[in-house]
């Protein structure tokens, strides 16, 4: 497998994983509607990503699976909902939230290192279906990581001070 391959197949896994991290957090968050809301909406992109992913694998010597079915929702699911909603706004829910921001950054800013590294294969081989799909991907992953770090920004102030 060349090292275009390989990238290939950690930035797909790296988009899976994202995928799966948003929406549990967005499970995880779901009395802040805000973040519950956009956290869903950005998953679908990493969703997309790992998709289109997949469907470039072949031509570059690596097969990869579509992305992650969704897990059926369950007891557990409807357990986190009402833990989510007992819990409400407490001081130890907002210091979670932070901590799932700053995980979601720092797992964005990965895909994003892949997707620049995939970007200067894809020009020093002329590959224009791999930069076309870079240049499509890649920016929706840069909004992912500064939505993130605008969520930080705006609830670290109030959040560390009254915990």
């Amino acid at each position: 497998m060349s090292g275009i391959g390989i990238t290939l197949r950690l930035l797909h896994d790296d988009e899976r994983d994202l995928e799966q991290d948003l929406l549990a957090a967005a499970g995880r968050h779901r009395t802040e509607h805000e973040f519950h809301h956009v956290a869903t909406d950005v998953a679908r992109w990493s969703r997309e990503h790992a998709t289109r992913l997949a469907a470039l694998g072949p031509g570059h010597g690596v097969h990869l699976s579509g992305p992650r079915a969704h897990p059926s929702p369950g007891p557990l699911a409807t357990l986190r909902e009402k833990a989510s909603e007992a819990l409400g706004r407490r001081p130890e829910t907002g210091l979670l939230l932070l901590r799932d921001l700053r995980d979601l950054h720092l797992a964005a800013s990965r895909s994003s290192l892949h997707w620049e590294m995939l970007a200067q294969a894809a020009q020093a081989t002329r590959d224009r279906e791999l930069l076309e799909l870079v240049s499509s991907c890649h920016p929706q992953t840069l909004r992912q990581m500064r939505w993130t770090n605008t969520m930080i920004k705006v609830l670290s102030p109030q959040l560390l001070v009254s915990a």
